[in-house]
């Protein structure tokens, strides 16, 4: 497996992640690497340059719908609201453009395991991850944040029902409705036997 994935790749993401590290830390603190998403890129950078399939299957089986949609709305300039902050002049353009990662993950993901395989234990291992993840949000973060929606859908904590109840919730539905399908489907792609396997 060494050596299968070209040098050009692992040093695009071996130089970019540290960058966006680097840059995203002062300007929005430590807590902003919880973002699954921004777990997922460090995961990839791993799995690109260590030639680690289970670490690029994690995140894909993770947050691909997650990035997916943050694709489509990016492509709608922002009509959904996730990706509305890449349109709004208030922040500064090269610190807009950083985002732009979120758009190659997926193909990073899909071409890893087109060549390696999805490797199924990512799947527990991720929910795991997330529950650790969503559980750090939730008791250490500000709610105002709401880091990976911890507290409510969107940008905002929700006040309908009882902060505790809309976090259980969560720990069920992302695993449940989310991971759950991807891993099936990702299965039934990568997986041995798998179309493209």
């Amino acid at each position: 497996m060494e050596g299968l994935i070209p040098l050009w790749l692992k040093i695009a993401y071996g130089v970019f992640t540290p960058f966006l590290i680097v840059v995203y830390w002062p300007r929005y603190g430590v807590s902003n690497f919880l973002w699954l998403s921004d777990i997922a890129l460090f995961f990839t950078a791993a799995a690109v340059i260590f030639e680690w399939p289970l670490l690029a299957s994690m995140p894909a089986v993770g947050v691909l719908p997650l990035e997916l949609f943050w694709t489509l709305d990016f492509i709608l300039l922002g009509r959904f609201g996730l990706t509305s902050y890449m349109f709004d002049p208030r922040w500064p353009l090269w610190l807009r453009l950083i985002s732009l990662f979120h758009l190659a993950l997926p193909p990073t993901w899909f071409w890893m395991m087109w060549k390696f395989g999805y490797e199924p234990d990512a799947f527990p291992l991720q929910v795991a991850l997330t529950w650790i993840v969503l559980l750090i949000c939730y008791l250490f973060t500000d709610p105002e944040k709401n880091i990976n929606w911890a507290f409510g859908p969107g940008e905002k904590p929700q006040t309908r029902i009882s902060p505790r109840l809309y976090f259980a919730i969560v720990m069920v539905v992302i695993p449940l409705c989310v991971m759950t399908p991807t891993h099936v489907a990702l299965w039934w792609l990568f997986g041995p036997g798998g179309i493209f396997r």
